[in-house]
């Protein structure tokens, strides 16, 4: 199989030395998992960065996609997420084996824990944040996991899991685009030695019909999809667009040949009204 050229994409550093693709390729469930939009992304698009979730009940479908796409695992960024349901020391590591096992693959690059509210009965989420954290951190010890992170945390989840555990997290991924940008918490992160990745670039869509992305996108003879992607990006953000489409995850690629103004990421930083699209965990503690 011919495989696409790779572009020299940009890649952000980990606290650790390792480096993460901007850019990635996302998967859910309910039907947002193709087959061959995954292998199209790896073998055409050049995509080197996917993301995934054991919630989305797709691993062995995605696992057989990376086999026939033929690219070797050792080009591939694999990011997989650890369900609330499997929380605490001992159901964590076994969770996190047993997705390796179902996308077929010996570690993966980052594994993080999916939400911060922890569905066991009769323990507060800080000590089972801790306890799954401490499993994390001996999986990443063991190389299971090249590194670890967390997902829709806040910076007060941040703060106590710094004082209960030993290893900060790598990554913290987060809702992020136009409407929602949560920039004390994007500072936090910096600060703290933690790569902010963002989800949900496109806010579901919402996104693509606001006038002012639309004019940004009409400026730059730009689909409003790239506009977006290409304000997370400049704005240093790890962000992975969802696609079952080829046509849409080759669009949502082609947006490191061009550059916003200033004045284009000035505007779109004032989108902000703070909605969510999806999860919101402002009222965990």
């Amino acid at each position: 199989m011919a495989f696409a050229k790779v572009l020299q994409r940009p890649a952000v550093a980990l606290s650790n030395g390792l480096q993460i693709p901007v850019l990635g390729l996302g998967t859910s469930h309910d039907g947002g998992f193709s087959h061959d939009a995954v292998v199209y992304a790896l073998t055409e698009c050049g995509m080197r960065h996917i993301d995934t979730a054991k919630r989305y009940g797709c691993e062995e479908k995605l696992g057989k996609a990376i086999r026939e796409s033929g690219i070797p695992r050792s080009d591939l960024w694999l990011t997989n997420k650890l369900w609330p349901g499997d929380y605490g020391y001992k159901a964590a590591r076994k969770a996190c084996v047993e997705s390796c096992s179902r996308v077929g693959v010996e570690y993966f690059d980052l594994y993080m824990m999916h939400w911060p509210e922890a569905l066991n009965p009769g323990c507060s989420n800080r000590e089972v944040r801790a306890e799954t954290w401490r499993a994390l951190e001996e999986l990443y010890k063991e190389g299971v996991c090249r590194a670890i992170g967390v997902s829709n945390f806040l910076v007060r989840h941040l703060e106590q899991l710094k004082e209960d555990c030993s290893v900060v997290p790598h990554v913290n991924q987060v809702e992020y685009h136009p409407f929602q940008q949560p920039n004390e918490l994007i500072n936090y992160c910096r600060q703290e030695g933690i790569v902010f990745e963002g989800y949900s670039p496109l806010a579901k869509g919402q996104v693509l019909r606001d006038p002012t992305v639309l004019q940004i996108a009409e400026k730059h003879k730009r689909t409003p999809a790239q506009i977006c992607i290409r304000w997370s990006i400049q704005n240093g953000v790890v962000t992975i667009p969802k696609s079952v489409k080829k046509e849409r995850i080759l669009e949502n690629c082609q947006v490191f040949d061009f550059q916003l103004d200033d004045s284009d990421m000035a505007a779109l930083g004032g989108l902000h009204d703070g909605r969510h699209v999806t999860w919101d965990p402002t009222n965990l503690e």
